[in-house]
């Protein structure tokens, strides 16, 4: 099993669905955890021995201010975000401001207030998504912010670099979080989705918020220590067949 031990962890997006599942497995694994979200209830439930900060990631002030407190990192997961569905014509420009917030101006934000805090030879990954990198209908907006998230993390790889910090980004498949559910409007509409989903994979069936945790997990540890700037698709083989 992947060894944390010792490491301080911080995760977004830590109330729920992979964040929450990351917090579980990183501790188990023996690192010393912050889970950061705007629900600070949704953050004591994921794990409890947390420290957890309850903040929104795109507002500048709040992260400025989360810094002057936060410790020192060995590792940083970059993890929340949201989804809105639409196409370009059909997504309002306040809908795809709240995307661009929600999934690329956060992590932003972390990554130039934090840094300072990481320490040399950190590890970060930040999470972004299969369809940044193969375009699926009726998700515009938030396609476009993932793939900005991707190269936030190249441009992070090669700016860090000469710190020994390591920066890569995860591109999941579906996984039936709360966040992927809401996105269907009745349950047969969720059955037959999540069925249609499985379909487009080698491996015909979902992720799980244990898969994508436990590539964070390995790409946060010590033993990745020559892989940075690199986008991993975790989707059940659907992006090497599109």
């Amino acid at each position: 099993m992947v060894d944390l031990a010792g490491m301080t962890i911080l995760i977004t997006g830590g109330g729920s669905g992979i964040g929450r599942a990351s917090a579980r497995l990183f501790s188990a694994m023996g690192a010393d955890l912050i889970l950061a979200g705007r629900r600070l209830e949704a953050l004591e439930e994921s794990l409890p021995s947390a420290r957890h900060v309850a903040l929104d990631h795109s507002r500048d002030e709040e992260v400025r201010a989360f810094a002057r407190t936060c410790p020192e990192l060995d590792g940083l997961f970059l993890n929340a975000g949201q989804l809105e569905t639409g196409s370009v014509d059909g997504t309002p420009v306040e809908a795809f401001d709240r995307m661009i917030a929600g999934n690329l101006r956060g992590p932003w934000l972390m990554a130039h207030h934090l840094s300072p805090r990481l320490k040399d030879g950190a590890s970060v990954v930040l999470t972004g998504s299969n369809i940044a990198i193969r375009a699926l209908a009726d998700s515009a907006a938030y396609s476009v912010a993932k793939a900005g998230v991707h190269m936030l993390a190249r441009v992070l790889a090669q700016e860090w670099g000469p710190r020994g910090i390591r920066c890569n980004a995860i591109a999941p498949g579906p996984v039936p979080t709360d966040m992927l559910r809401a996105r269907f409007d009745s349950p047969a509409a969720l059955d037959d989705g999540l069925e249609a989903l499985k379909a487009v994979n080698p491996l015909h069936r979902l992720g799980t918020e244990r898969d994508i945790a436990s590539m964070a997990a390995y790409l946060l540890s010590p033993d990745n220590n020559w892989t940075t700037g690199t986008i991993i698709p975790i989707d059940g083989g659907a992006t090497a067949v599109f």
